[in-house]
């Protein structure tokens, strides 16, 4: 069988509706040439994508790692028949929170200086990979551990932790604030591209509750309105300020490292020159911090 543009279209819309009724519908064909369609790709593939039941439908390890794929290369095609694409090619950096924090706006003005004939687009996508795998970006800034295949990282920079908290907490009155102060408090954790999770404590002295949010400005409102206290970077200060949060440094936990992350193989032509002015931006040269053991 030869798998043209249509079965990867199909297949996305299978995969965001959840059922083969609604994305039939969104189709406009009928369910059993979707179906068709679907084992089309399978046998194709010669790996089951969805595990099918009569109400729902959920995609297989394998499915979701096709899905990432198909995804990345309907974007590039339809970047390649972009008639403005002709004229220029933007480069598209994503990020799911604070870009590169206090030096986003040096960035994007050395840019806009160095290389007047390539736009450098910046876009906040509430991703793990803020669209990297997805093909949404060409590149991205991401904090943390990088752990999707089929990504390059550069280190750029390390930030320190700091608390977030709703201006009227009692530890606000702190100048620093440590793990163990933290823990009788729910704890506000972002499950799509956050960089804290429970194991940050140790697991005998765990906050008892946490608030799972999946975007920042989920995040940061449930911290304002008093119901959790959070953890962020340095970063988040200047791009959140905001009356109802205070920010205080976090004494004993380790700091989160900066990467710029693109795509293995060929790539936007202009993103070695990106990976360059952002650590000339940063600082290049400074030694980088090294996480505690």
């Amino acid at each position: 069988m030869t798998v043209e543009l249509r079965h990867l279209r199909a297949f996305l819309v299978i995969a965001e509706e959840g059922t083969i009724t609604r994305a039939a519908a969104r189709l406009h064909m009928s369910q059993p040439a979707l179906s068709r369609t679907l084992r089309q790709l399978e046998d194709h593939l010669g790996a089951r994508l969805a595990d099918r039941s009569t109400h729902h439908l959920e995609l297989t390890a394998d499915g979701r790692v096709f899905r990432d794929k198909a995804a990345a290369a309907l974007s590039a095609v339809d970047a390649a028949l972009d008639p403005g694409g002709l004229r220029s090619w933007p480069l598209r950096l994503g990020h799911p929170w604070a870009a590169l924090g206090d030096h986003t706006v040096a960035l994007l003005r050395r840019w806009d200086e160095t290389h007047p004939g390539t736009r450098l687009e910046l876009l906040r996508v509430d991703d793990r990979t803020a669209g990297l795998t997805r093909g949404a970006v060409d590149a991205a800034l991401l904090r943390g551990a990088v752990t999707a295949p089929g990504l390059r990282t550069e280190l750029l920079t390390w930030e320190e932790r700091v608390v977030v908290l709703p201006s009227d907490s009692p530890l606000a009155a702190l100048d620093r604030v440590t793990l163990a102060d933290l823990t009788p408090y729910p704890i506000a954790l972002n499950t799509v591209a956050g960089t804290t999770t429970m194991d940050l404590w140790p697991v005998s002295a765990r906050p008892g509750a946490s608030i799972e949010v999946t975007n920042t400005d989920e995040w940061l409102m449930a911290i304002a309105a008093g119901r959790a206290v959070g953890i962020s970077t340095t970063a988040t200060p200047g791009s959140h300020a905001h009356p109802s949060l205070v920010y205080r440094p976090l004494a004993d936990a380790p700091p989160v490292p900066v990467v710029l992350a693109w795509r293995e193989g060929k790539g936007h032509p202009a993103i070695p020159d990106l990976v360059a002015l952002a650590h000339d931006v940063v600082g290049a040269g400074t030694p980088p911090r090294i996480l505690p053991p």
